[in-house]
């Protein structure tokens, strides 16, 4: 039996009403899944045109990624290369700073004149200053000290007043003309002796300002025994703490001993050798110029 057959069958047998209403829904049913199939054929396209889409801009991104990272080794090189000059223009700046301020500085401050180096008879500090008068062992005397020292050498003293050891100045800046006519004197009463603790004129640390002769009550002007004194104890463990070395310790080889002799060689310079428990002239120059820029800081 063929589908005319079953068709006019179920016709005869079915009311034509029924018919209609099958067909009806036959078609709204084929319209329905019509109209779905279209639907899901155009969300298909949708879906793989935005699938192509971010395809792109995945592939978009990982570019945008790659040259973001390109870029950031570029700029951090670029930073490295900023910071590697900008070192170098402060080393330059400092190394400017330092060659100034050096040309400021009186180069002889820090020569080891004993017996080595000459100072000529034109020379002169650069500024000397006045001594404070409760200082000075005779109060009548002007005794001048290089200006860029007296604070220190002041404040040594009036620390140890605090301590209560009272020091005074016997000498501190001599001429070359003062030093030749005290070398006279000595070689007059002494003779070739006076060369054992008397420097010649230029040769005096004394010309510069910065070396000071001390004394205390009871030792007097003639300073002998002083190296027995509380005095010389608290500047053997305090005076570098100012700046101040004593030049001629007991075995050096320019002089005999004098513990009242004091130099000012500045802070830097004085606490090295007294915590390596040197003497200023122990050292070769080349070491004692690197402290000159540092003298009076």
């Amino acid at each position: 039996m063929n589908l005319k057959d079953l068709t006019k069958i179920f016709s005869m047998s079915v009311p034509v009403g029924l018919v209609m209403v099958f067909f009806l829904i036959s078609a709204s049913l084929g319209y329905a899944y019509w109209n779905l199939q279209t639907q899901y054929d155009s969300l298909k396209e949708e879906k793989a045109s935005l699938e192509k889409t971010l395809g792109v801009k995945e592939e978009n991104l990982s570019q945008v990624e790659s040259e973001k990272a390109t870029l950031e080794g570029e700029l951090m090189g670029e930073k490295q290369k900023v910071e590697e000059f900008s070192e170098q223009v402060g080393e330059i700046a400092e190394t400017v700073g330092v060659l100034d301020k050096l040309s400021k500085i009186d180069p002889e401050l820090l020569q080891k004149y004993s017996k080595v180096f000459f100072l000529n008879e034109h020379y002169i500090p650069q500024g000397l200053s006045s001594i404070k008068t409760e200082y000075r062992w005779n109060e009548e005397n002007d005794i001048q000290i290089h200006s860029s020292v007296r604070s220190y050498f002041q404040d040594m003293l009036s620390d140890a007043v605090d301590d209560e050891i009272n020091i005074y100045v016997v000498s501190a800046y001599r001429s070359f003309g003062t030093q030749s006519a005290l070398k006279s004197g000595y070689k007059v009463l002494y003779g070739s002796g006076a060369n054992q603790f008397s420097a010649d004129q230029g040769y005096s640390e004394h010309q510069l300002g910065t070396a000071v002769d001390l004394t205390v009550v009871g030792v007097g002007a003639n300073l002998t025994g002083f190296e027995n004194t509380e005095a010389y104890t608290w500047l053997q463990e305090n005076a570098y703490k100012y700046g101040f070395v004593l030049s001629y310790p007991k075995g050096n080889g320019y002089y005999v001993f004098e513990p009242w002799h004091w130099r000012f060689v500045g802070k830097d310079l004085a606490i090295k050798l007294h915590r390596e428990d040197k003497n200023f002239y122990d050292l070769d120059q080349r070491q004692i110029d690197e402290y000159l820029v540092s003298i009076f800081d």
